[in-house]
């Protein structure tokens, strides 16, 4: 078995054959949390779909631990990969337990038609997250912060070892924010699941990772642990921030030296 869980070689990822992503090199261990930090349109989500095999590789190969993706079928990818994407999951009549039971499809197929382990593991995710008392309740009148326990609950449901999530907190105010990223820790490590994300807030992405991937302009110019990454002069050059746009504002130069500490 190989000792990543998910690696990358000169892999190009995009749209119509045209590279949004381009020769990245990168990889992620068995168990551990790499979360892609960047600018707007950086490549961040385009590269989580790559990861996923959500799109289809422009160049370059992919590794699912010693197998290479373009021989994996869609079939076993479903049941070693949970995806958790920024889209609003569609649920018209949807009880929390039917969305969460949505996440065995990759055993029960389309119908859905859950057996006795289906439930076991729908019943087990509920709990695991906090959500048992909720099973019954329409997903859509939930708020934003239960949704994406839901969401978590259907990942979990799953089974899949390897979770790809994309600004999983983006809809979140910030109690609710650490609340999701404290219980998808605990789960990761109570089932040594390997998480690979992209987050906004980047106090947040320093608390929880593993390790940080800087993406811009579809190139990774850095990835390393948080004090690798939190350096001085590489948000500045992540971000584009030039302190001389601000040189009237001591509170935000304050705010830009502290990222840079």
């Amino acid at each position: 078995m190989s000792e990543y869980h998910f690696s990358a070689k000169k892999l190009s990822v995009g749209y119509d054959k045209k590279p949004v992503v381009s020769e990245v090199d990168f990889s992620v261990g068995y168990g551990e949390w790499v979360t892609l930090i960047g600018p707007n349109g950086a490549g961040k989500s385009t590269l989580l779909k790559g990861v996923a095999a959500q799109l289809k590789r422009i160049s370059g190969s992919a590794y699912l631990g010693s197998e290479e993706l373009s021989f994996v079928s869609i079939e076993e990818l479903s049941k070693k990969i949970s995806i958790l994407f920024t889209d609003r999951i569609k649920s018209e009549l949807m009880s929390v337990y039917d969305v969460v039971a949505t996440g065995r499809i990759p055993y029960t197929g389309r119908l859905g038609l859950l057996r006795d382990n289906d439930r076991l593991h729908v019943g087990e995710a509920l709990e695991l997250t906090g959500l048992s008392g909720y099973s019954g309740m329409d997903f859509n009148k939930l708020s934003d912060g239960l949704r994406q326990r839901v969401m978590l609950a259907r990942c979990i449901a799953g089974e899949q070892p390897l979770m790809i999530m994309d600004e999983p907190t983006s809809y979140l105010d910030i109690k609710n924010q650490l609340e999701f990223l404290t219980l998808l820790d605990e789960l990761r490590k109570k089932r040594d699941l390997t998480v690979i994300m992209s987050l906004h807030e980047l106090r947040l992405a320093e608390i929880f990772s593993d390790r940080i991937m800087a993406v811009k302009d579809g190139c990774i110019i850095d990835m390393g642990t948080a004090e690798e990454i939190f350096k001085p002069g590489l948000l500045s050059r992540l971000f584009g921030l030039n302190e001389d746009k601000f040189s009237g504002n001591k509170k935000v130069l304050d705010l830009l030296r502290e990222m840079e500490r």
